[in-house]
């Protein structure tokens, strides 16, 4: 057996594993400025490639984050220190969000930003302070447009409180008669035959 065989297989052998461990060396790395730099901790709420969830534990590889369907994720280090990751609760654990509604032309403008107010203060997981606001975003095609802001510490269930929200806004709608309309479009066809292709599209 040829020596300079041997040797060349062993190069190219610990080439390959030198290659394989690269990742392995990088999260490594990456765990151990987690650790330091503490620009994660565990309790923050993170948001990774779309991805929102809670950080359960920081290891020297690899975290796991829990999601908000109960759904624990094994995130790579090297991912939370090298990409873009949205830091919910990392200076402060309460988040603006804001829910956008549309109500009909000739609604009371003034009542509407009552109403959406009053479901904000009465909802228990909105903040007082910062108070919620309303802001007249648009006239849009078909309604006029308003968004409502509030703050709230809820961070993985909020889509809960939105619908809760959301709920409340419809039954008070109804209830003082203000419409919530949908968008409609009229079609008008040329031609010979357009009457009746217009009768037939009604």
């Amino acid at each position: 057996i040829k020596l300079s065989i041997v040797l060349g297989g062993a190069a190219a052998l610990l080439v390959g594993i030198g290659l394989g461990l690269q990742q392995t060396f990088n999260d490594l790395v990456c765990g151990i400025i987690l650790l330091f730099e503490r620009s994660v901790e565990v309790g923050d709420i993170l948001e990774v490639d779309d991805m929102i969830g809670k950080v359960k534990k920081i290891g020297v590889r690899t975290s796991l984050v829990e999601t908000r369907s109960n759904i624990t994720v094994i995130v790579p280090n090297s991912k939370l220190v090298a990409d873009k990751v949205i830091n919910w609760s990392h200076f402060q654990n309460r988040v603006r969000y804001k829910i956008e509604i549309g109500v009909a032309y000739g609604s009371d403008t003034q009542l509407v930003k009552e109403l959406l107010l009053q479901v904000a203060d009465e909802h228990a997981k909105s903040m007082r302070r910062p108070s919620p606001f309303v802001r007249f975003t648009d006239f849009g095609d078909s309604s006029l447009n308003f968004e409502l802001f509030f703050w709230s510490r809820e961070m993985l269930a909020i889509d809960d409180v939105k619908s809760d929200m959301r709920f409340e806004i419809d039954r008070l709608f109804r209830e003082h008669n203000i419409e919530i309309p949908f968008p409609y479009r009229t079609l008008v066809m040329a031609g010979g035959e357009a009457p009746q292709m217009r009768e037939a599209a009604e």
